[in-house]
């Protein structure tokens, strides 16, 4: 079964990234409680664009570049909103698909930047191209739970 394996916000680009058992998704604006959501942050767009509402990224992409870089590579080194399980990720880009009851649409892949490398490691600038996630605009309000399914919408 594919699953919410993690759910992770941060207050501000330089903050940590919190652990959360469950958060709130409003269309137009993202997480509550996520630098992105007030639209005021460093690296938000003006005005704010639908891909920067939701980012998710597979766990198991994450260990398999920790095991292979020899790197103590973490989700929240990661940076992103939503660590999934058994799903490919990239299969959804463009696509509407359901996490809990929120309904989503992947926008496009999540490529490493430089910000990514400067803050955790530069090998992920090359080690995780195509693995480092989706980003996606959340479509219906709603509460997101570690251990949600994720379903496409056919």
């Amino acid at each position: 079964m594919t699953s919410v394996a993690q759910i992770l916000i941060a207050p501000s680009p330089d903050s940590a990234m919190e652990s959360k058992e469950e958060v709130h998704a409003v269309p137009g604006k993202g997480l509550v409680g996520d630098r992105y959501f007030s639209g005021g942050e460093t690296f938000s767009p003006q005005p704010q664009k639908p891909d920067f509402e939701l980012t998710l990224i597979e766990g198991e992409k994450i260990k398999a570049f920790a095991h292979e870089s020899g790197l103590p590579f973490t989700s929240s080194h990661a940076r992103r909103n939503i660590v999934t399980d058994g799903i490919d990720l990239n299969e959804l880009e463009g696509k509407e698909f359901l996490v809990g009851e929120v309904r989503i649409r992947g926008i496009r892949l999540c490529e490493p930047c430089d910000y990514l490398a400067k803050t955790s490691f530069p090998e992920t600038l090359k080690g995780l191209v195509n693995k480092g996630g989706l980003r996606a605009q959340i479509l219906s309000k709603g509460t997101i739970h570690v251990g949600d399914p994720i379903k496409s919408v056919d």
